[in-house]
């Protein structure tokens, strides 16, 4: 039992030594008043951040940061204390490495590797974890035994949706043999060198501060959370050398769980330590020893079907055929019908199937929906037209963006070489809608019509019905509807969030409308989305509900007490971390600055999304800054008790964009203001994120902030 941790201690002595050396290094080089500033992460050095509740902004303060480490590296040989001096070795790794950022940003760009996670990386975690789209990370540490079970190790992960983070020869390997890499498939070449797992673990530990609102240096808070909260673990392939034992150590004090196949100096340790020699049976034992229960979906399909697909590109060169709305007659539809007129699993191709065109082609294609049962209703229908964008996503090989009659979709050569053909289509809508919606579908049918000429009639008809919906979608308020919904999906990461969902308020994620909300309340009465009545309105300019506070007090576990629905300062309502938008007040103009996840620059606030996101997230309230939906700007209920959307001042160019039409129409709604997006500043006519540059901006154009009643803060 000695060699184990002898094996563990020379591991950590060997990391701190190399963390040690680099520091010093570059302390000499640039000296110690240096800046030593992460990219795109308010976090700084997370791991020391989260586990010594230290802030390091400059050299000097990591050079002062080794006495700590150092001081966390055990040497009492008892289990509890090779543990922690593993944790001490992921610090180490994360010292390491921050040298790199040191005189570059991007110190490992023209490489296979990733390095540094952002924030905004970490945040766009959250909503595939919440729903179990990704169960789970794998951190993969070779290489492999060959190059042909690298590959085969990697996409079984990918193909039940786990992350992959991989670090050492193994990248090599899957390089060598072209596998897709990148944070959107969800397979990540992390470093070359054992110490790039310092980026996984500062990646897990901002997870725990910003989904779960752990406090930096509550060191039990953190582990258990991690223990808790996050399904990760490790496969290690022989042979593991010291610092790699050291750092599973680490892991394992985290909850998560070793899987090597070296016998060198070890011995296991049930559910943490498992030694296990067939490495091609890795996935299942590593699957069960994490207790992740997985949600298999089998479909008739001759490609992969899994969440980490969602991401990936279909380039033009690699493409076999193009569904193109922009150019062509194209839709997709779903439509309630009378059982009588399903036909359960009926797949209908009319027209010519895709081996028919040449490759490369842009095609007329529609796909039509139909189903039936006596739960269904047809406020459903767009509810499930908005989930095929990631259904066919999920198909390996194919790329889907758009939705109604504004699709694009295109399937890979490769795709087309193993069989795949547009029946397959209807295979995927047919096999997700039944298993997806289950208790409101009976029936389904799916009917897929390829060419001009029909498509051009079935898209006036498919137009008709769209616009039908508009109509009654556009007149629903939250005054029409009987009640709100609350949804708590988060609350697997962020246990004291609560999201009170209304018809003009979506849910924070930007993924959970009123009518999703009520499908999910249909679909599963015990499940996240209950039944808030909205029958005692104590003051409605700020929407404040007696019937929200006791949901929210009662589904936040008594954490909440008090939340409005549509004020900024008073009571706001709590963000999980995965927000698509952050807003906060700048106190110059007096009006509201808004930022999305996408923008890395700075704002009139002198903040990034990452250090406005850092004011909130974790279920906890902070006035004067508040995570939100993209579409909730437009809104007639958007900060209503502080004067509305004529409080906005400022947005990063691309999200004023997407919304441009919907905030013109609803400044010109509530204050007869024509083309209002051109009044709102953002990255291009203040450039430099000034407070003065944005208010004289502000009074060149005549913004309505300017006449309105300074916050009463």
């Amino acid at each position: 039992m000695k060699t184990l941790f002898e094996r563990v201690f020379r591991g950590s002595d060997e990391m701190f030594a190399k963390a040690e050396a680099e520091v010093n290094k570059i302390a000499a080089e640039v000296g110690r008043d240096a800046p030593l500033t992460m990219p795109s992460t308010a976090y700084f050095l997370a791991c020391i951040y989260a586990y010594i509740g230290k802030k390091v902004t400059n050299v000097g303060e990591l050079q002062d940061a080794l006495a700590d480490v150092k001081a966390m590296m055990l040497r009492e040989p008892r289990t509890n204390s090779i543990f922690q001096s593993g944790v001490g070795t992921a610090i180490a790794a994360e010292m390491i490495e921050a040298c790199k950022y040191v005189k570059t940003d991007a110190p490992y760009e023209g490489t296979n590797y990733h390095g540094h996670f952002t924030d905004a990386e970490v945040r766009e975690l959250g909503v595939p974890l919440v729903t179990g789209d990704i169960p789970g990370f794998v951190v993969m540490i070779g290489p492999a035994p060959s190059t042909e079970e690298a590959v085969e190790t990697i996409k079984g992960y990918q193909s039940r949706g786990i992350f992959v983070f991989l670090i050492g020869g193994i990248i090599e390997q899957a390089v060598e043999a072209g596998v897709s890499m990148g944070f959107p498939v969800r397979v990540v070449p992390v470093g070359e060198d054992i110490w790039s797992v310092g980026h996984v673990i500062s990646l897990v530990v901002r997870a725990a501060m910003i989904f779960g609102a752990i406090q930096p240096g509550d060191v039990e808070g953190f582990h258990k959370y991690t223990f808790e909260r996050i399904n990760a673990f490790v496969n290690a392939y022989k042979p593991v050398n010291d610092i790699t034992v050291a750092c599973g150590a680490g892991a394992i004090k985290l909850g998560f769980p070793v899987i090597t196949n070296d016998h060198d100096d070890m011995w296991a340790v049930p559910k943490s330590l498992i030694i296990y020699d067939d490495t091609k049976d890795w996935i299942d034992t590593s699957i069960e020893a994490r207790g992740i229960k997985l949600k298999i979906t089998k479909i008739d399909i001759p490609v992969s079907f899994s969440s980490a697909f969602e991401g990936e590109i279909i380039r033009k060169g690699d493409m076999q055929i193009e569904i193109d709305g922009s150019r062509k007659d194209c839709f997709e539809l779903v439509l309630t019908k009378d059982a009588s007129e399903v036909e359960d699993h009926k797949i209908e191709v009319v027209g010519p199937e895709m081996d028919e065109f040449e490759p490369g082609s842009k095609i007329s294609l529609s796909y039509t929906v139909e189903v039936a049962g006596k739960n269904m209703q047809p406020d459903f229908e767009p509810v499930f037209e908005r989930k095929i964008h990631s259904f066919l996503n999920c198909v390996e090989g194919l790329m889907h963006t758009g939705q109604r009659d504004m699709i694009r979709v295109r399937v890979s050569k490769a795709d087309f070489e193993a069989g795949f053909r547009f029946r397959h289509i209807g295979e995927v809508l047919y096999a997700k809608i039944k298993s997806e919606f289950d208790t409101v579908v009976d029936k389904c049918q799916v009917r897929i019509v390829v060419g001009d000429e029909a498509n051009a009639e079935l898209r006036r008809q498919a137009n008709e019905v769209f616009d039908k919906r508009d109509e009654r979608l556009k007149s629903m308020t939250d005054e029409s509807v009987p009640v709100f919904y609350s949804c708590i999906m988060c609350q697997a990461f962020s246990p004291s969030h609560v999201c009170i969902v209304t018809p003009e308020r979506l849910g924070l994620c930007g993924a959970v409308s009123w009518l999703d909300a009520k499908a999910t309340n249909e679909l599963d009465p015990q499940g996240p989305c209950q039944v808030v009545t909205k029958e005692r309105c104590t003051d409605e300019r700020t929407g404040r509900y007696e019937d929200v506070d006791e949901a929210v007090a009662q589904y936040s576990h008594g954490a909440l007490e008090h939340v409005t629905l549509y004020s900024l300062l008073e009571d706001p309502m709590t963000s999980c971390g995965c927000f698509e938008c952050i807003c906060g007040i700048e106190p110059c103009s007096m009006g509201v600055v808004i930022t999305c996840r996408e923008f890395a620059g700075m704002t009139p606030l002198g903040m990034t999304f990452s250090e406005m996101a850092s004011m909130t997230g974790g279920g906890v309230q902070t006035p004067g800054f508040m995570g939100h939906g993209k579409h909730y700007i437009a809104s007639h209920k958007f900060l209503k008790a502080e004067g509305g959307v004529a409080r906005l001042v400022w947005l990063p160019k691309d999200l004023k964009d997407q919304i441009r039409d919907k905030l013109n129409e609803t400044a010109k709604d509530l204050y007869g203001i024509e083309n209002f997006a051109d009044m709102v500043a953002d990255e291009t006519s203040c450039p430099n994120g000034d407070p003065e540059e944005l208010l004289a901006y502000l009074t060149e154009v005549g913004h309505p902030v300017l006449g309105m009643e300074p916050f009463d803060m």
